[in-house]
């Protein structure tokens, strides 16, 4: 269903449709990470993919309008980026060790510490949720507050441009023409 939803996100050219179906995949991807008990990151998942960001979208639609421009012809500048990107990504994974491999050394750091103790010292049986909310709390609480200060930002914007629009006496007041002349001085 997410390759669905994704090749459905790249044909599609109504950019309402658009914004719903890429709020389904991120409902979708919380989904698959609840299954794959990482409750935590479905829940991140939820609350930004499918909610935070499905409302910026939505509002950015207001301003842009429900329809994709046809391009007059087809950039050739983006699929070189992405040509190159790839490449040097693909180039970079060479000498990484093999997936899954016990004996990576991202597997003996401290995550031998987490797995076996975290139950003793933080009495919490999940140890992802162990590591986020207590070993690296303060991480968690400036991530979160990044995050939030980020859809402040974007709310600000948002409202400023939608104040801009408004021009005449009647700007200020909320009150039509008419109404804005009736019983006063």
């Amino acid at each position: 269903m997410l390759a669905a939803a994704g090749i459905g996100l790249a044909k599609l050219r109504n950019l309402f449709t658009v914004v719903m179906l890429a709020g389904v995949y991120s409902l979708l991807s919380a989904g698959l990470f609840t299954v794959m008990d990482a409750v935590d990151v479905a829940f991140t998942e939820a609350a930004v993919g499918a909610g935070i960001s499905t409302v910026l979208f939505l509002a950015a639609l207001v301003l842009v309008g429900h329809r994709e421009k046809k391009p007059v012809r087809a950039p050739v500048l983006p699929l070189v980026v992405v040509i190159v990107t790839g490449a040097a990504l693909a180039w970079g994974m060479i000498d990484l060790p093999p997936f899954g491999d016990p004996d990576n050394p991202v597997h003996h750091h401290v995550a031998d510490h987490y797995l076996q103790e975290s139950g003793h010292e933080i009495g919490v049986p999940n140890v992802v949720t162990a590591v986020l909310a207590s070993y690296r709390g303060y991480d968690t609480m400036g991530e979160a507050t990044v995050v939030f200060t980020a859809v402040v930002g974007v709310l600000l914007l948002l409202g400023r441009g939608a104040q801009g629009r408004r021009t005449g006496p009647e700007a200020g007041t909320g009150l039509s023409e008419p109404e804005a002349g009736e019983g006063g001085p």
